[in-house]
């Protein structure tokens, strides 16, 4: 497993990082908590998850998976979605957020959070108010480093602005969709982050499984798939012009030595501004699909191929 900085942090973390949101749910607390194990063997020294994710159910387990090895993992979190009744109960405001910190530490069984970060833009909140507060918890000791999730890059040019104005701490790292048919970060978010020295954790880099091969052009999504259970998925990303391209770029994959899903996640990391790649599984067989003989970014001859095949359409 190899290591890069989270931005301009002093702060290393594995190129894979361990998503947790499906602990709780989809994986019970047993099968979680074994495949926390799982990556700590791999190598990995990265887990990320959120407040909203299964209930508070998988800041739980990840917490109690962790409390052996708390003193070697890096620990992420977020807050911004809601989680209670009211008018109060989500969203980026001192209130929201000061509750909230609270309630993940609790679950997450720590007395700091490695790595504290906004889940989405907040409309209704002043971004001064969030980053303030922000600022707040990293002076409290609560908080080691702070990022963003799902900002555009207009956003996150905002929020570093701010923080520079004010001498706050500001956003280390940001949390973007990035994968072989949705490229669109590469065209302003990651020139500025390159430029700003921000981390990079970049998720759903199989698109939510459209890059392992298993959806057909034209056929039903198979039982048990995403797309097949879940209607936004379906509606929002797994829709026809997404598959096809996605099963262009799969018979590419298929040429490499490496297994497919493996192939589709070394693409992400071989892109110099990309730190990490956020992992995420269902059962252990997914996840030793995944892990299993891994070895690092791609060479740059297939990270040549896979750029054309996957090469966005042209600006008009």
């Amino acid at each position: 497993m190899n290591f890069k900085r989270l931005g301009r942090t002093g702060l290393w973390v594995s190129e894979l990082c361990m998503g947790c949101m499906t602990f709780g749910g989809e994986a019970d607390e047993a099968t979680s908590i074994a495949m926390v194990e799982r990556c700590l063997e791999a190598g990995i020294n990265f887990f990320d998850t959120a407040n909203v994710y299964t209930g508070g159910r998988s800041e739980e387990i990840l917490g109690k998976a962790l409390k052996p090895h708390r003193d070697q993992v890096v620990l992420a979190t977020k807050v911004r979605a809601r989680v209670a009744e009211g008018a109060n109960g989500e969203g980026l405001s001192r209130y929201h957020i000061m509750r909230e910190v609270e309630n993940s530490l609790r679950r997450l069984k720590t007395d700091v959070i490695d790595l504290y970060q906004v889940h989405s833009w907040d409309e209704n909140t002043p971004l001064d108010e969030t980053l303030s507060t922000l600022n707040d918890l990293v002076r409290q000791g609560k908080v080691r480093y702070i990022g963003c999730s799902n900002f555009a890059a207009w956003q996150l040019c905002k929020a570093l602005w701010l923080s520079d104005k004010h001498d706050w701490a500001r956003f280390d790292s940001i949390q973007p969709r990035y994968n072989l048919i949705d490229r669109v970060i590469e065209l302003e978010l990651l020139p500025l982050c390159t430029a700003e020295g921000v981390g990079v954790m970049v998720y759903s880099p199989l698109a939510g499984g459209i890059l392992t091969g298993k959806y057909r052009p034209g056929e039903p999504p198979p039982p048990g798939t995403r797309a097949a259970e879940n209607k936004w998925f379906a509606e929002r990303r797994a829709q026809p012009h997404n598959i096809e391209r996605a099963q262009r770029i799969v018979e590419v994959m298929k040429r490499f030595d490496r297994p497919v899903v493996q192939t589709a996640i070394a693409w992400t990391i071989s892109n110099p501004a990309v730190t990490c790649a956020i992992i995420g599984a269902r059962n252990m067989d997914q996840l030793n699909l995944m892990l299993n003989n891994w070895c690092g970014p791609l060479p740059a001859e297939e990270k040549a191929i896979l750029d054309e095949a996957s090469a966005l359409p042209p600006l008009h």
